[in-house]
């Protein structure tokens, strides 16, 4: 998308003209940016590293998360749930 170096508010503005949802392993960005004000959901993935064979087991959480997710939200999907 050429969007290497923007930076987590702009970025987000970016994403929400582009796709519905922005998924993530930034834990503090929900607390960083006023959500409710962009038309994207943010999904945070969360879990003990950001590897990928960390994240793969969170993929079906994120596949069931993605169909139901409404604009303005934003949900954490936990590794040690």
């Amino acid at each position: 998308m050429g969007w290497s170096g923007v930076k987590n508010g702009k970025l987000l503005a970016l994403a929400a003209n582009a796709f519905d949802a922005f998924v993530t392993v930034d834990k503090n960005l929900p607390y960083q940016q006023n959500l409710s004000t962009l038309p994207i959901s943010v999904v945070v993935l969360d879990s003990v590293s950001n590897e990928l064979s960390a994240l793969i087991p969170l993929v079906p959480a994120l596949e069931q998360a993605l169909q139901n997710l409404q604009p303005r939200t934003c949900i954490r999907i936990d590794s040690r749930t």
